[in-house]
């Protein structure tokens, strides 16, 4: 629920066109809307400036459904991660304005235009496979009303193609660096940047990179000052606290 639809409402009863019991009626669900198998937080925004975000993964198509009409009905910007093609198209028939990111697996529906900040936030990878939670992190950033630049396949193993892209890197008001196998990458920016640098290990990596665990240990080890680590393949946190940073 976002201040401009308590607004809409408050101001619906000023000028007599809803009654005071019908405002009562949709006010009601302010703090959180019981569903049953989920309570959706409408007092989010308010209290971060975010809305809710819909983890998909571990739902049922129906009830991913059913918790994005909730949102939509609210006028809330709505992204949900590890969203599937199959939940996209249901949502897509219901709301045409629909956008289905595929490598992100996210999907957006934007309600409220934010509009862009002039810094941007720096997306950068270590390899083509590091993409998909690279891209999760950025669909994010934008939804939230960031400039996002991408950088990707700028990893250790040719540190050349890194160095070709340092004025773009630097360029960030916060970078985000995205890695798999031994995660060496964030602690070689950090090495060369004065910005901050939130740290995102994948679990992209051979048998001893034990599903990113090795790129999460070492990026919890780095050397280099002014990192910060989300946990691994959470391109969604790097997104929304690179975020608050950009904003701040």
């Amino acid at each position: 629920m976002t201040p401009e639809y308590i607004r809409s409402i408050l101001e619906a009863v000023q000028q007599g066109k809803q009654g005071v019991d019908a405002a009562l009626e949709e006010l009601k669900d302010l703090p959180f809307t019981e569903m049953g198998f989920a309570k959706i937080d409408n007092h989010r925004q308010l209290r971060t400036g975010y809305p809710e975000v819909i983890f998909c993964s571990g739902k049922t198509v129906e009830q991913s459904e059913q918790i994005i009409r909730m949102m939509y009905s609210r006028n809330s910007n709505i992204l949900a991660t590890r969203a599937s093609e199959e939940l996209f198209l249901r949502i897509k028939s219901l709301y045409p304005e629909t956008e289905y990111h595929s490598e992100a697996r996210a999907i957006v529906i934007r309600r409220n235009n934010i509009p862009a900040t002039p810094s941007y936030i720096a997306v950068v990878t270590a390899g083509t496979a590091d993409i998909p939670v690279a891209e999760e992190a950025a669909v994010t950033a934008e939804l939230f009303g960031n400039k996002v630049e991408r950088i990707f396949d700028v990893g250790v193993a040719g540190i050349h193609r890194l160095y070709s892209r340092m004025d773009a890197i630097r360029g960030g008001r916060v970078i985000i660096a995205v890695a798999g196998m031994e995660g060496a990458l964030p602690g070689v920016i950090g090495g060369l940047v004065d910005k901050p640098v939130i740290a995102v290990p994948t679990s992209v990596g051979y048998g001893a990179n034990f599903n990113g665990l090795s790129a999460l240990l070492t990026m919890l080890n780095s050397c280099a000052a002014g990192i910060s680590v989300v946990n691994i393949d959470n391109g969604f946190g790097a997104g929304y606290l690179a975020s608050l940073i950009n904003k701040g």
